[in-house]
């Protein structure tokens, strides 16, 4: 009786008769029950792509920005980071572990040299490492000019605090990123 009298004041518009087909064929919810939320889809900003990066011009370093002024800020803070990533370079460091920690350093901001190539137009060149790229030092010289200088056939010197290591461009030919967690096999090196 309750349900027939609560269905008659909730639907004034059903015959008493209606209510009751209504209540065979169809269960009853008396409890108040909230609508479930529509889960709306949301656009997750999507990163560019290698061609719409190299329209775009990301990498490249506009000509008014490649002055060697602008960047010793960036080699002071990355001689500070190899400070404290070797534990402070003492002279009595054992020089395999720092060569270790080296290997999988970040060299932005580095003053590299490179010592040999089989190119020798690129023997002797100094300056600020700006980018790195897979197979490629990007540096900027005193000069302000920027040099782009295969990995591959050099050997680069870095000179920190009195401790000169040598890189071996054709061991190195990997992005940063990916050197960062390589396991490095010890080798000899095959001279160039």
């Amino acid at each position: 009786m309750f349900t027939n009298g609560f269905l008659k004041n909730s639907l004034p518009g059903m015959s008493k008769k209606n209510i009751g087909d209504f209540m065979l064929r169809k269960a009853v919810v008396l409890k108040y029950a909230k609508k479930k939320k529509e889960k709306k889809n949301k656009k997750r900003a999507k990163g560019l792509n290698a061609k719409q990066r190299r329209e775009m011009k990301v990498f490249q370093l506009k000509p008014e920005h490649q002055k060697y002024e602008l960047f010793l800020p960036l080699h002071e803070l990355w001689k500070q980071y190899i400070r404290d990533l070797c534990n402070g370079l003492k002279p009595e460091s054992n020089p395999q572990t720092i060569q270790q920690r080296l290997l999988k350093a970040d060299f932005h901001g580095a003053i590299l040299t490179v010592a040999r190539s089989k190119c020798p137009s690129y023997v002797g060149t100094t300056g600020i490492l700006v980018q790195e790229m897979k197979h490629v030092f990007k540096i900027i010289t005193k000069e302000d000019r920027l040099k782009v200088i295969p990995k591959r056939n050099s050997v680069f010197a870095v000179e920190i605090d009195g401790f000169v290591s040598h890189i071996y461009g054709s061991k190195f030919e990997l992005r940063s990123s990916e050197r960062s967690a390589k396991k490095f096999k010890v080798k000899g090196t095959i001279d160039l």
